[in-house]
Parts: structure tokens; C-alpha cells; sequence
């Protein structure tokens, strides 16, 4: 039993080294970007994030006519 979570804390420690000997080599502290908004892919298709997609809907309401002004 003892052995087992020795390998498995091993694995682990292995794991989290080689992930921050890769983000020193590369350089890019931050990581990758798992943004769907940065995904050329995603935006040719026109899927925007959420946040995008709210921000939008917010714009076109706020410009839109309310109901009351166009039964006049």
C-alpha cells in the first residue's frame, strides 16, 4: 500500500516538474490559450464566448426601439 502512493506521489511530482520546466523553456508563463474567442476556427463559424455574445445582445437591446415609442 505504502508503495503504491509512493509511485503515484512520484508520478505526480514528475508531472508537475516536467509541466514547469516546459512553461520555462517556452517562456510563456500564462500558458496556453483555451479561449474560445482566440480560436480563428471558432470565429469563422461565428461562435463567439459568452461574454462576447452577452456584451452583444446588451448593445443591440439597448439600441433597439422600446415598444411603447413604435405605437405612436
Amino acid at each position: 500500500m505504502v508503495k503504491l502512493l509512493l509511485m503515484t506521489l512520484g508520478i505526480v511530482a514528475l508531472a508537475v516538474i516536467l509541466l514547469a520546466v516546459k512553461l520555462i523553456v517556452k517562456g510563456d508563463a500564462r500558458g496556453p490559450m483555451t479561449h474560445i474567442g482566440a480560436s480563428k476556427a471558432m470565429r469563422d463559424r461565428g461562435i463567439h464566448c459568452v461574454e462576447s455574445m452577452d456584451a452583444i445582445e446588451r448593445f443591440e437591446q439597448a439600441h433597439r426601439p422600446h415598444a411603447h415609442e413604435t405605437d405612436k
